[in-house]
């Protein structure tokens, strides 16, 4: 009976055992020639304007979170910011439009935002009163914040037909508003103009004529009010879904040098309430579709307005809110990582994630401040990646997708390797395409006996100085249990959670040998640090 138990227990695990696939393959990378340059901030995040009871599919994910109300004092906020050293925020989103400056000469009643069934996606005009500028622009100095704010591009239109606003756009609450910035000594990176009024628009939209027309002039502004100062803010816009003809006519309108940066907004996973976004996350074929729109919109740049870059204004994956147990969970790292690697290889210099915090697709969670996976993701990133791209060569699989830059602040390159696959565990060897081979021996090894190297690996402390040229860093990120919906990264075998004292957790890497393969585990991701790697395009 005990025997027949036992072959009983050993013949059930043999699907278990040859479930996981092994794949050996190598990934080419090209370290003579720069691919295309990110900015020094490429990761960016959102502040919007929501307020708590802006509600999608019978939730509510917001809570105070907005511009308007967030807590400024929470200590969580301030150390996940601090923790970048210099995070671009983008203080805009859908009702930006709306908003009035409770500032200079404004006749109009400056009131909260409020429920109202005929306005712009059923709220009011809001007010951002000076008090509240001069909160928030504390909180950005002292967390070290590069700051873009988003003009409200309506003020003063009318509605013509159904979503096509007319008329000049009036400055004056605008020109008072950024008079008083500026009087302040506020840092203003960069000022964006509307939001999501290109094209057909998404609630309203703008003529790319006019359009361009207030650009000239919001740029005249600009100049004058900083006229004599050490800096000068940028310029961006439209901040909207890309459409080739509107885009292009908007910089033929407005001419040379008036737009620095060309903004968009990419939502390519579709409504958050579809049941299917976990499975499209994690397809391949989907993933890659968003290419078209960056590539589309490189050419058009190059033809119609090379003086201006691109920007991903706003991301989120899903649109309304985000997924709800999906966007705040680790699957959503394999869409966000993805997309940060597929935009930098097209240009892109600032790529903004929807949002820092609010909705479901926050950095952080919206009641407790407490970082979400893509949190992590983005900081591993900002931390690791530089902001040379380089070319990336390998045909191992569909499944296994990868992207290299130069190092951030130090010799070498990285590499982001993300494993699609639900089975396959990949073996691969980097190789440089000058010859210099960096991994060389192949072998299978099992998922169990990777955790086991894992936890060997970073229970060994510390490397000689002299032995650094023999190793190089790795960071594998896996979810807590093998949960993918989980609210917990695990780096290297080690939950990433707050101190107790609610700092962000140390990110230390695993140093491995070089002459050992690299395996990238199912449904995992991991950045692969080469201190030594030979790239000239690197400097």
């Amino acid at each position: 009976m005990e025997f027949g138990l036992i072959l009983f227990l050993f013949v059930a695990s043999i699907p278990a055992i040859s479930a996981e696939d092994v794949s050996h393959g190598a990934i080419v990378v090209d370290g003579t020639t720069t691919v295309a340059q990110t900015d020094n901030n490429f990761i960016c995040a959102t502040i919007d304007w929501w307020p708590h009871d802006k509600c999608d599919y019978n939730q509510c994910p917001w809570h105070y979170t907005s511009a308007i109300n967030l807590d400024l004092s929470h200590p969580f906020l301030a150390k996940a910011v601090q923790a970048f050293n210099r995070l671009r925020i983008r203080v805009g989103g859908s009702l930006q439009d709306q908003v009035l400056y409770n500032v200079g000469n404004l006749t109009s009643p400056c009131h909260p935002f409020r429920k109202m069934k005929d306005g712009l996606f059923g709220f009011s005009k809001g007010c951002l009163h000076m008090e509240r500028w001069d909160e928030l622009n504390h909180f950005f100095k002292a967390s070290g914040v590069m700051l873009t704010f988003g003009l409200n591009a309506l003020h003063g239109r009318h509605k013509i037909k159904r979503s096509l606003w007319g008329g000049d756009w009036d400055s004056t609450n605008a020109h008072d508003f950024m008079k008083y910035t500026i009087s302040k000594g506020y840092q203003i990176d960069s000022w964006e103009f509307g939001n999501e009024l290109s094209g057909n628009g998404i609630g309203a939209h703008v003529l790319a004529d006019q359009y361009g027309k207030d650009l000239i002039y919001l740029k005249k502004i600009i100049n004058e009010l900083y006229k004599g100062s050490q800096f000068k803010p940028s310029l961006v816009a439209p901040g909207g879904f890309f459409d080739q003809e509107w885009f292009a006519k908007l910089l033929q309108i407005s001419g040379s040098s008036i737009l620095d940066a060309m903004s968009h907004h990419m939502y390519n996973l579709g409504a958050g309430v579809d049941p299917k976004l976990v499975s499209k996350i994690l397809d391949p074929n989907h993933l890659s579709k968003a290419a078209d729109t960056f590539s589309n919109l490189t050419h058009l740049i190059r033809r119609h307005g090379p003086w201006a870059s691109a920007w991903v204004g706003e991301s989120g994956g899903a649109y309304n809110s985000g997924g709800r147990h999906v966007s705040d969970t680790f699957v959503n790292s394999f869409w966000y990582l993805d997309q940060l690697g597929m935009a930098s290889k097209y240009h892109t210099k600032v790529y903004c994630r929807q949002t820092l915090i609010g909705g479901n697709y926050g950095l952080l969670n919206a009641t407790t401040y407490v970082p979400n996976p893509d949190y992590y993701s983005a900081l591993l990133w900002h931390r690791l990646m530089g902001k040379v791209v380089l070319a990336v060569d390998g045909d191992v699989s569909p499944f296994l997708r990868s992207y290299a830059h130069c190092s951030k602040g130090r010799a070498g390159v990285t590499l982001l390797v993300i494993n699609l696959s639900n089975q396959t565990n990949f073996i691969m060897n980097v190789q440089n395409s000058i010859n210099l081979k960096l991994t060389v021996k192949e072998q299978s090894i099992s998922r169990d006996s990777f955790k086991h190297s894992l936890k060997k690996t970073f229970s060994w402390v510390g490397v000689k100085a002299s032995d650094e040229a023999l190793f190089r860093e790795e960071y594998h990120l896996t979810p807590k249990d093998g949960y993918l919906q989980s609210r917990t990264m695990v780096l290297n075998g080690i939950p990433l959670e707050l101190t107790g004292t609610g700092n962000i957790p140390r990110l230390d890497p695993v140093h491995v040998n070089v002459k050992s393969p690299i395996s990238i585990s199912p449904l995992s991701f991991a950045f692969i640090v080469f201190p030594n790697f030979q790239a000239p395009a690197c400097g």
